[in-house]
């Protein structure tokens, strides 16, 4: 006995490929040779688009749809920044590791869920695969926490159960404070 997840929805997840990151040189003929900062596990800034903003370098696998249970937290809310507005988002999923099992997101050396810090939502969809919300990007919701949670429900056979997943906006302003 596992349990199982209360009013599922479906969401779409862009887990990040660092290693496509780490064999392309982003800027050419300039100074960085990977996408994949190694000192900060994240991808680089480059100005791709020559307005002067370094935009983060990003490769992703193809998304995923996977069974959550959405617990809400902010959805654009007003933040004011001193150049305007930058409204917050954050929301927690929670995925039951029975699906990510099943989908091949638990990496069986380890155990580890493979949805990750970084990682991006995509949108949340019903069961029926119908979209509910979609997760403008920028600036996006990207995996700031993923914590299994929910152990040893079975008496005979403890497992765990669940992955609590906080997913937060990127701010695209400084704020003044």
């Amino acid at each position: 006995m596992r349990g199982r997840l209360i009013f599922p929805f479906l969401a779409q997840v862009h887990r990040w490929d660092p290693v496509a990151m780490a064999g392309v040189d982003p800027d050419g003929t300039g100074p960085l040779t990977s996408g994949y900062d190694e000192d900060f596990k994240e991808p680089v800034l480059i100005d791709a688009d020559g307005d002067g903003v370094a935009e983060p370098f990003r490769r992703e696998l193809p998304p995923v749809r996977v069974p959550c249970q959405v617990e809400p937290e902010a959805f654009q809310a007003l933040r004011m920044a001193s150049a305007g507005n930058t409204p917050k988002s954050s929301l927690d999923l929670v995925f039951h590791f029975r699906d990510l099992e099943r989908l091949g997101l638990v990496d069986p050396s380890s155990g580890d869920a493979l949805i990750r810090p970084s990682d991006r939502l995509g949108g949340l969809y019903d069961v029926e695969g119908q979209l509910v919300q979609a997760v403008r990007t920028p600036p996006g919701l990207y995996v700031t926490e993923a914590r299994p949670i929910g152990f040893g429900l079975n008496r005979r056979r403890p497992q765990r159960n669940l992955l609590l997943v906080s997913f937060e906006d990127r701010p695209a302003a400084r704020s003044a404070g």
